[in-house]
This record gives C-alpha cells, structure tokens and sequence, in this order.
C-alpha cells in the first residue's frame, strides 16, 4: 500500500504544498505554516485556544475548542490542514452528560467550507489502487495565480 499524508478519519482536510522550492528550508516553511494556521483560524473562529498535542504519532493539534481540534499533518512536502470532532476522554466524559456529538458535527459542517476556503490550495481528486493520492490545485488557488 502506498503512503500519503495522514490526517484523522472523519475530518475536513484542506491540502497544501510545504515548499515550492529546491531553495526552501522545509523546517523553516513548516513553523510558518504552523504560525499562519494557528492565527488565521483563532481569527476565523474565535472558539479555538491554543493547544499543544497528537493524535498518534502524524497527526500533530494546534488549536481546540469545546467540539474540534484543528491540526496539521505532513508527509514529503505535502501539508494536511485539518478540523475533527474532539477524540479525547475529557470530551467523551462531558458527552456522557451533556451531548455534544451531534451539535460539534452540526459546527463542523458549519465551518467546513470557509476552513477549505481559508487553507485549501490542492483538491484531491482520487488515489490509485496502490493508495498514491492525486491532486488537482484548487480553482482558487488557480483563480489567484498561487
């Protein structure tokens, strides 16, 4: 099976390249891409509060709020921006006695395609039987010249 970048099921991914350039410092590329997600989005949704943490060992959280974590995952140049319903105990244990499961996929339905709009650059289109991912860049990131 082929690899690709992770992200956790379930989510709203929006794709992007890391570098465009044999000249770029990836590590560098990657801490501003990390800074832009984190500002853009506490901007976009004020809910969010910094948070630091995993989902596994790819799937790195910046931000949280009381339904989502918003996170970035990366794999040989290509970034995972990504929103998911909250998969920790603290969220489950506060959905045992006040449910939140439906109103937090209600909010990420919401904000989904403002969070594409926000940091989607690449669309994926398909994957080959092997699990090689195909993109496409995205009409806006087309329409913009990006």
């Amino acid at each position: 099976m082929g690899r690709s970048v992770s992200y956790p099921t379930g989510s709203v991914v929006a794709f992007r390249l890391l570098d465009d350039g044999e000249d770029d410092d990836v590590d560098w590329a990657y801490e501003c891409l990390v800074d832009e997600v984190i500002d853009t989005t506490k901007a976009a949704f004020p809910s969010f509060e910094r948070f630091e943490g995993w989902r596994g060992r790819e799937d790195r959280i910046l931000l949280r709020n009381a339904f989502a974590d918003c996170g970035i995952s990366t794999y040989c140049g290509l970034a995972a921006i990504w929103l998911a319903e909250r998969d920790d105990a603290r969220y489950w244990e506060a959905d045992f006695y006040n449910p939140r499961t439906a109103r937090a996929r209600h909010w990420l339905g919401q904000v989904s395609g403002r969070f594409i709009d926000l940091f989607g650059e690449l669309r994926l289109v398909g994957r080959f039987s092997n699990g090689e991912a195909i993109f496409e860049r995205s009409r806006f990131a087309c329409a913009t010249g990006s």
